[in-house]
């Protein structure tokens, strides 16, 4: 018996209900210049009262010194080890699921970036200035009207979200075993679409020849003048969490990548907006339908890579004058952590453990007296892997038998 077969033969259907709020990035470091995270220096007040009756610890989303991207980070939260090959899900397919467009058997997806390239064809924004969401919107218009086919391959284009975009390549015999052409810094050319195997040549030409096409579609835009590829993928089949879990499950999420996440493990993905208040009052409305809810908070992430300390913190604040409208809704089990530390003296993700709080009527307490890395250090949970949490929200919400006589 597998250890997921184990936990399926013990849930029970019970009407208690769990929700996790997931402040994406919410880890950070201490540093000789910033002796204090953003976590220690927010004014929290509701979540450090909320630690003082809950159990704390510090999850890793992969193993110790991993630094996992979104996808692999959410997977773990929602109990998939993200190592597992049966869950190995690219970028390209979460972007597409996220922003709604159905997939076919045999499509490759891939989440593109708008960008800035100088004269010489070296990469100086790999995000364009972070243009705004109507920009994008413009720009994969003149995408689709000018590349609806490549070769054989039919071409499909949709905006995200400031400057992300998702591509769908639809055609016979197409592999995305494909290495990114985002070099991941600047200074630099992009790279070519470079092909893992012998299968995957074929979509690495039709992708280059992409690039080569928007380039000129994009040519003199004053920003966005060319385009990065990364997550090249095609749609796995992944257990649902109503087939793990027997879990009525819920997606609060604005940004495409986590309602990706969210569709492939069998949630609903509700329509909300993209303001930290729109989400919690989308989570008010829908909470009589759903036992388990999925609460994702984006800007934390981003502020954390943009280097910006203050406007982590700020995020952090926002979410925190919730926390009461939360206990008011009285959920059986509450769950506050992040999918992976975003430290802003490092401006990207990183594989420090990140702060976790769950609470429930039978969690006990312990040592922690706030919300941050030092206390939550102090917790009884230690340090654990993050795809053990749905074990312990469902024993919390009394939706596990006992093992054994």
């Amino acid at each position: 018996m597998t250890h997921h077969d184990l936990i399926k033969n013990l849930v029970q259907k019970t009407d208690s209900k769990i929700l996790l709020i997931v402040m994406d990035g919410l880890g950070g470091i201490r540093t000789k210049d910033r002796p204090k995270t953003e976590l220690e220096l927010a004014n929290i007040p509701n979540m450090n009262q909320l630690a003082r009756e809950s159990v704390c610890g510090r999850i890793m989303p992969v193993s110790y010194g991993i630094t996992p991207g979104s996808g692999p980070a959410h997977f773990s939260l929602f109990g998939y080890n993200p190592t597992d090959d049966n869950i190995q899900i690219g970028r390209g397919v979460l972007e597409a699921l996220g922003l709604d467009m159905q997939l076919q058997a045999g499509d490759v997806a891939t989440r593109c970036n708008f960008a800035t390239m100088d004269g010489n064809g070296l990469l100086t924004d790999r995000r364009a200035g972070r243009i705004p969401t109507e920009e994008c919107v413009r720009l994969c218009e003149m995408l689709k009207k000018n590349i609806q086919k490549i070769d054989d391959v039919d071409v499909i284009i949709k905006a995200g979200e400031q400057y992300r975009f998702v591509v769908v390549f639809r055609g016979k015999n197409l592999d995305g075993h494909i290495d990114d052409t985002d070099p991941q810094v600047t200074g630099v050319k992009s790279l070519h679409a470079h092909p893992r195997s012998e299968s995957s040549k074929r979509m690495a030409q039709i992708a280059d020849k992409f690039i080569a096409q928007a380039n000129q579609v994009l040519k003199g835009e004053p920003k966005a003048n060319t385009i990065l590829m990364r997550g090249f993928s095609a749609l796995p089949h992944v257990p649902s969490m109503k087939d793990r879990y027997d879990l009525t499950a819920a997606c609060v999420a604005s940004y495409p990548l986590y309602r990706g996440v969210a569709s492939v493990v069998g949630m609903d993905v509700l329509t909300t907006g993209m303001e930290i208040k729109d989400e919690f009052e989308t989570l008010k409305a829908h909470w009589a339908k759903y036992d388990f809810f999925f609460l994702h908070v984006k800007k934390t992430d981003s502020y954390g890579e943009d280097g910006n300390p203050e406007g982590k913190i700020k995020i952090m604040e926002d979410v925190d004058r919730f926390i009461p409208m939360i206990r008011e809704l009285n959920p059986d089990v509450i769950m506050i952590t992040g999918d992976h530390s975003t430290p802003p003296p490092m401006k990207s993700h990183s594989w420090h453990p990140v702060p976790f709080l769950l609470h429930s009527k039978v969690c006990g307490i312990d040592d922690a007296v706030a919300f941050n890395e030092s206390e939550c250090t102090k917790g009884q949970l230690s340090n654990f892997p993050s795809y053990y949490i749905m074990e312990l929200a469902l024993a919390n919400a009394g939706k596990l038998k006992k093992f054994g006589a």
